[in-house]
């Protein structure tokens, strides 16, 4: 070969191994970064350009979609808009997805190793590949019941079933409408979004299972009061202190038995049984009933309810957290729901599932099965132990206690008629000169049926004014 010819195959060798070198760097190793580019049109039109699967809760589409007349292909639509929001969730050209679309978005989508096959027959086929149908265990009534009952009010609802951990209800308040940020108009897109992030009542934000975290208040007494059957040292009938006014250990600090600092004792003698404790909802009772049991107990009963634990519904729930290494008086205040615990209204409901489940209880789960096109079923819901922070027996005096509390409480305007009832309120404070937290926890059942549920109002006052109605509503619509 003479001088010039090897020198052109020297540029052609070359430039064979450039374009074989750049061709393999963006089509297999820059392939994820530059689909994920927000500005890579192409990935846009071809996620946009094939339908996600529905959302569906009791046979009936609340997220679908929808062809639209422009280069995208489809549109997602939302439907009621605010009442299943903050679980759906929104997805967005703009600003990407959240809730369900977006920890299941992979089976909305299609793309998932289980559909592999569906896509692999749509192919074959010529069909237009689709995403997989998700049905949610919510209950249309009870979501309904809740929404309605909160009426706009800041604050939420969950409710379960003890038996399965199916979630019937997931009510955040104030909503938003999603459709809003799905709309493919990107300057009415982002005008929506600007305004939602602005509105000091935070729209956006799912209060059921995260943003900023609650006192519990008195509903924590529930806690409390297993924790104290746990050690075995305690019954429903057993007497405990309850005066007056209880100055905290180490402090100057008083506490007395009401949120308007009434200082009457519990009972005759400054006792009063565990079970009468709950029902008036003393809480120097349960200040120096938590001491008495300890941190440890106490840190341990709550574990075994799920505090400190991360939980994937499949949308991610923000642990429920008490203070640690507590002294004497910081553990008083713990025991009636105050100092430095904070939780979700789903935690607090999976409190009143166990106490109906026999102790049991129950991971929280908001699927309750996925589709193919073809209706062929991929995965269902199994329900699984999530901890058991009472025996059979205990439980049962729980719920003897929580019945109490309805029948001649603090939380007689949660009873239903005919219906076996239990349950807690709560007054929460959490800021000086702001109105207190109103809480309700509790459960109803009657024959099979079973409901735990749990509502925050914030600055609802008391919740047994507030709270215990809503819940009533709700537990009405399932049982």
């Amino acid at each position: 070969m003479n001088k010039p010819l090897r020198h052109v195959w020297l540029v052609v060798s070359v430039l064979f191994v450039l374009l074989f070198t750049s061709t393999t760097y963006f089509q297999v190793i820059a392939q994820e970064r530059l689909n994920e580019n927000p500005h890579n049109s192409r990935a846009i039109y071809n996620e946009y350009g094939r339908p996600r699967g529905p959302i569906v809760v009791d046979g009936s589409a609340i997220a679908r979609s929808q062809e639209s007349d422009d280069n995208y292909g489809y549109l997602r639509t939302y439907d009621p808009e605010p009442m299943y929001a903050p679980v759906t969730g929104y997805y967005s050209v703009v600003y990407g997805f959240t809730g369900i679309e977006r920890s299941l978005n992979d089976t909305l989508s299609g793309e998932a190793d289980e559909l592999f096959y569906e896509r692999v027959s749509a192919v074959l086929s010529g069909r237009e590949a689709t995403g997989a149908e998700v049905e949610l265990t919510l209950d249309a009534e009870a979501q309904e019941a809740a929404w309605d009952a909160l009426d706009g009010r800041r604050g939420s609802v969950v409710a379960l079933d003890p038996e399965t951990g199916a979630v019937l209800a997931m009510v955040s308040s104030p909503s938003f409408d999603p459709n809003q940020l799905a709309s493919h108009d990107q300057a009415a897109v982002a005008e929506s979004w600007t305004a939602l992030n602005e509105d000091p009542d935070r729209p956006l934000t799912n209060r059921a299972i995260g943003g900023d975290l609650y006192p519990p208040g008195s509903a924590f007494k529930l806690v409390v009061a297993a924790a104290a059957l746990e050690t075995g040292d305690y019954t429903a009938e057993t007497e405990i202190p309850g005066p007056g006014t209880y100055e905290l250990p180490n402090s100057s600090s008083v506490m007395t038995n009401h949120a308007a600092g009434g200082t009457e004792p519990c009972g005759p003698d400054d006792t009063s049984t565990l079970a009468d404790a709950l029902r008036q909802s003393c809480n120097t009772s349960f200040a120096m009933l938590g001491i008495d049991i300890g941190e440890e107990q106490l840190h341990a009963t709550a574990e075994e309810f799920g505090f400190e634990s991360s939980m994937e519904i499949p949308l991610s729930v923000t642990p429920s957290t008490m203070g640690q290494d507590l002294d004497d008086a910081q553990l008083a205040q713990t025991s009636i729901g105050q100092y430095e615990t904070r939780v979700t209204p789903l935690q607090m409901a999976m409190v009143a599932s166990a106490t109906a489940n026999d102790g049991v209880v129950m991971e929280p789960q908001l699927v309750q099965e996925v589709r193919t096109s073809d209706l062929s079923t991929i995965a269902e819901l199994t329900p699984q132990e999530a901890g058991q922070p009472l025996t059979a027996s205990n439980a049962a005096q729980m719920r003897q206690m929580m019945v109490g509390v309805v029948e001649d409480g603090t939380g007689t305007a949660a009873a239903i008629d005919g219906v076996e009832v239990g349950g807690k309120t709560g007054t929460a404070e959490w800021g000086e000169d702001r109105a207190p937290h109103a809480w309700y926890v509790g459960y109803a059942q009657q024959d099979d049926r079973k409901i735990a549920v749990a509502v925050v109002v914030e600055e609802g006052g008391y919740g047994s004014r507030t709270a215990a109605p809503i819940a009533r509503d709700v537990m009405e619509a399932v049982i």
